[in-house]
């Protein structure tokens, strides 16, 4: 496990364009799907990461939480399956089953997409504002494992919160933790 921050991608930076397949429901989802929402959660997790782990009921309630609110949310695996296959869609369909994921989970097998957003670990946050402009893109909150800090997810939804009631995030944030993000050789 490689200790890795969040490229901390500018702000202002326009949400890359993707069209991945949901491996809950087989459909594809693409960025364009959400416009009409006041913001879009990007967020680039795995199964296999202690990191993620750590967090993974929080996302599941981030999720609930955040369903009658105009904020739209996807997770997206890029993983090497080939070095890590309990990141395969069918792990990843699992973990969404059960944690409760009502939010798409895309399967992005080429990279390409992590590669358009510079996401460097998992956790890695990117929040857009209405326009997919980027507003934040850090932790999701101080806790990690074996730190004995509760997980309340309060740094990513407080941006939420200050996004959704019209506001602009503070520029000031702390880049997210996690383990590298597995490149294909």
């Amino acid at each position: 496990m490689a200790l890795t921050e969040s490229t901390m991608l500018e702000l202002g930076t326009t949400a890359p364009d993707f069209a991945l397949i949901d491996v809950v429901s087989g459909n594809t989802i693409a960025r364009d799907d959400f416009r009409g929402k006041n913001a879009l959660l990007v967020m680039f997790i795995c199964t296999h990461c202690p990191y993620v782990k750590h967090i993974e009921q929080s996302l599941g309630a981030l999720g609930a939480d955040y369903t009658a609110k105009p904020l739209a949310i996807v997770a997206i695996s890029s993983n090497d399956v080939a070095t890590h296959p309990a990141d395969s869609p069918a792990g990843l369909k699992a973990q969404a089953e059960t944690f409760g994921f009502v939010f798409p989970y895309l399967y992005d097998e080429s990279q390409a997409v992590a590669h358009a957003y510079k996401a460097a670990c998992t956790p890695d946050f990117f929040l857009f504002d209405a326009d997919f402009r980027l507003v934040y893109r850090g932790q999701y909150d101080s806790s990690r494992p074996g730190s004995g800090i509760p997980v309340t997810g309060q740094d990513l939804r407080a941006a939420i919160d200050t996004v959704l009631a019209g506001n602009k995030v503070p520029t000031e944030q702390r880049p997210s933790i996690g383990c590298n993000i597995k490149w294909k050789a």
